[in-house]
């Protein structure tokens, strides 16, 4: 039975409805250009996202923002194809933030094909909440959820706008750069259980159940007169360094862009975007003391040392981009609809959410873990119905590069799978592109529970990963034949 319904499930992934396509015949158009950023910072207090228990913001310690590139293709004065490049610095986005947008962009962008933009989340936890109920939030001298969604959505739309509108000739460069920032947070322990963050001092530790990619994947964008207008690096790193605070923060992404301004161009837009990294963190899991130590001796916070790190690999980089730049290329957009299998909540699993859904209302819990639980009791019931989820990702080609997006966070072996199977000089994989769906585990952490790879943590199980996996290489191979 269980054979039988992966192959029907199999059957729908490979139906996926492909959105806006351009035929990829390999030949070459001309290149324009547009970038911008926006500050997206609210005037007031507001509730911040990516923890169980409710923050609100005391003070802003840096700016959070928007960043928007804009690629069109011609063909003499025919548009080939197009995609705006967006990277925000928020937690994930929910979906009361992209459908809107779309529908804003239809009125604000006429003629435009708002399904060609591709928000991306920073994923910093010192950003705002996006929909309401998610937390318990005072009403009075706090921004309520849907006030700050519709400021957001109106700051996304402007920057897009902007971006579009500065439309000139120009090339793209892709290069390589390394810089350790990202590392597994997942410990692994002698009976064969891991823990997020778990103590890696204990007799019964074993190993880190993951691996790490410190490769930093680049793509400049330059003018007509080979100015930089924009750089996009592709860590494998969410920017959560600074998760618990309770104060408005960019996090590490604040202090590269700060550092890139101060040493290589003032007016370059910088758009950070995640990589494969749902079992990765900015956190050090052990030899801790040593680089406390040397953050002391170099006088700096970590955001800051990982500002340094990211900013010295782009400036190893940046003359090679500048004597590399491509101003006609292969380009193609495609946008597909994935039909994946959800995970099915077991009857032990339904047990368990219920036991904890249940204490947590007996003593009075008003924060998100309540309903964290009780979210995976109305699967448990649903999931008969409704064997499968829907999920956008966005495929491009430009040049020798690809680009492979998802909605989730995803675990670092399904990204590195991407990038050594495809057929592209270098893949960029982005996760929490579009609205968020949660981890996506491998079956080697899901064996090993712990929080992120349990099923409260995971709509989409393994065996849709590797579908996620299959899929997005096969429209990637297919666009470099």
């Amino acid at each position: 039975m269980k054979a039988c319904r992966l192959q029907l499930l199999s059957f729908v992934c490979v139906l996926s409805l492909v959105v806006g396509v351009t035929p990829s015949s390999g030949s070459s158009n001309t290149l324009f250009i547009g970038s911008a950023t926006i500050d997206i910072t609210p005037s007031r207090p507001i509730a911040l996202a990516g923890q169980f228990n409710t923050r609100i913001s005391r003070s802003v310690e840096n700016p959070i923002t928007a960043t928007a590139v804009a690629i069109e293709t011609r063909d003499g004065d025919r548009m080939v194809d197009c995609a705006v490049l967006v990277s925000c610095d928020i937690v994930s986005f929910r979906p009361t933030v992209p459908a809107p947008l779309q529908e804003k962009l239809k009125k604000t962008l006429p003629g435009f094909d708002s399904s060609k933009v591709v928000l991306t989340a920073t994923h910093t936890h010192t950003s705002a909440v996006t929909e309401e109920g998610a937390y318990k939030i005072p009403k009075e001298g706090v921004m309520q959820p849907a006030e700050y969604t519709e400021f957001l959505i109106n700051k996304l739309a402007e920057v897009i706008g902007k971006a579009w509108g500065k439309r000139q000739p120009g090339g793209v460069s892709w290069v390589l750069g390394h810089a350790v920032v990202g590392l597994n947070r997942r410990a692994v322990y002698a009976d064969g259980k891991a823990k997020m963050y778990g103590s890696t001092t204990t007799n019964s530790f074993r190993g880190i159940e993951g691996g790490e990619d410190h490769g930093l994947e680049m793509l400049f964008f330059w003018d007509k007169d080979n100015k930089p207008l924009a750089v996009c690096i592709n860590v494998e790193c969410p920017s959560q360094e600074v998760e618990s605070r309770y104060t408005i923060n960019a996090d590490f992404w604040h202090d590269v862009r700060t550092q890139i301004h101060a040493e290589i161009n003032n007016d370059l837009c910088v758009l950070g975007w995640p990589g494969a990294a749902g079992d990765i963190s900015p956190h050090r899991m052990y030899r801790k003391a040593a680089e406390e130590r040397m953050l002391k001796l170099r006088g700096l916070t970590y955001t800051q040392e990982i500002g340094r790190r990211i900013t010295t690999a782009v400036k190893d980089v940046y003359e090679l981009a500048k004597r590399d730049i491509h101003t006609e290329v292969p380009f193609a957009h495609q946008v597909k609809e994935l039909a994946l299998p959800v995970r099915m909540v077991t009857e032990k699993e339904l047990a368990e959410a219920k036991t904890q859904a249940e204490a947590l209302e007996k003593k009075g819990d008003t924060g998100v873990k309540g309903r964290w639980f009780q979210r995976t009791v109305d699967r448990y019931n649903k999931q008969n119905k409704e064997p499968t989820q829907t999920v956008d990702v966005h495929i491009l080609r430009i040049g020798d590069i690809a680009i492979a997006t998802n909605p989730f966070e995803m675990f670092h072996d399904y990204g590195v799978q991407m990038k050594s199977r495809s057929k592209a000089l270098q893949t960029f994989v982005i996760q929490l592109t579009g609205p968020s769906c949660g981890y996506l585990a491998t079956k080697r952490a899901i064996e090993g529970g712990g929080y992120s790879a349990v099923v409260q943590s995971n709509r989409i199980g393994h065996e849709g990963g590797q579908m996620l996996v299959e899929e997005t290489l096969k429209t990637i191979n297919e666009l470099f034949q």
